[in-house]
């Protein structure tokens, strides 16, 4: 009986905690995020407007519109694709935020239906 009320009281503490999700100090800046290439860390920065996206890594510049669906969730699609690739839009919703980060998961905006869908996730972290 004692286990069962000591599993309880946990129970109810853990599902009072709340993750910090204060995604609108996060619309527009300038952030850093790091990324991996072929097990290699690297360092990439991009700028955000309300509706633009400018993203610099490896010497390379690349621009997207932004479409914002709610605070914490918008929509990428590059304006110079190269590629029917690069065509597709990407979906980004803010997970956390803290102070000057925030945690995000990112898929293709359509599922292509030959292909496993694909969530990937990473932090940005505001420097501007």
């Amino acid at each position: 009986m004692e286990r069962i009320a000591t599993g309880l009281a946990l129970l109810l503490c853990l599902s009072c905690y709340q993750v910090e999700r204060d995604c609108s100090d996060f619309k527009t800046g300038t952030f850093e995020f790091t990324y991996q290439v072929d097990g290699v860390d690297k360092k990439g920065e991009f700028v955000r407007t309300e509706e633009l996206n400018i993203d610099y890594y490896e010497n390379k510049v690349d621009s997207a519109s932004v479409r914002w669906i709610n605070d914490c969730e918008f929509v990428l699609t590059k304006l110079n694709p190269k590629n029917k690739s690069e065509e597709k839009a990407i979906h980004f919703k803010i997970l956390t935020t803290n102070k000057d980060s925030y945690t995000f998961e990112y898929q293709l905006a359509m599922k292509d239906p030959y292909k496993k869908k694909r969530i990937e996730k990473g932090t940005a972290t505001k420097i501007k």
